[in-house]
């Protein structure tokens, strides 16, 4: 098993953050085009909650299908943070851990702390993430920016 772990500050309120963590359409924004997921139901209108499973369509940069990624809430508040186990057809085990931390009224701390297990892929998922966490944050700092 290997780690990934990424912190940014963000330009918004922690309520802020969290709010839009709740969408679908978040993860959508700000994964693309690196990654995309589309609801095996055809739902876009999910939002997700502590006990809620979900599966969506995976494709690495848009193009190449990686089989179906699930995601079951284990915790989703802003007070005990967000955990999820995922999974997908590839990577066994994507266990992800989101901590939210008020610096100030308009500044947020986010972290992705991701522990990766793909056996003999592990490395190489690994190396994939370190880059797509990069890029979601980027991304996240974007779409706050934007208001």
């Amino acid at each position: 098993m290997m780690t990934v772990r990424k912190t940014s500050i963000f330009p918004a309120s922690e309520k802020e953050v969290f709010k839009r963590l709740q969408r679908l359409k978040t993860l959508q924004y700000i994964a693309y085009p690196m990654a995309t997921f589309t609801p095996v139901n055809g739902n876009n209108r999910l939002v997700w909650k502590e006990g809620t499973t979900s599966s969506y369509k995976f494709r690495l940069f848009g193009i190449i299908p990686f089989g179906v990624h699930t995601i079951k809430v284990i915790h989703f508040g802003l007070q005990k943070g967000i955990y999820t186990n995922e999974s997908n057809t590839h990577v066994p085990i994507w266990n992800h851990k989101i901590l939210i931390e008020k610096i100030d009224d308009n500044n947020t701390k986010y972290t992705d702390i991701v522990d990766i297990d793909a056996g003999w892929k592990t490395v190489f998922i690994y190396l994939w993430a370190v880059c797509f966490y990069s890029h979601r944050q980027k991304k996240w700092v974007q779409l706050l920016s934007k208001g």
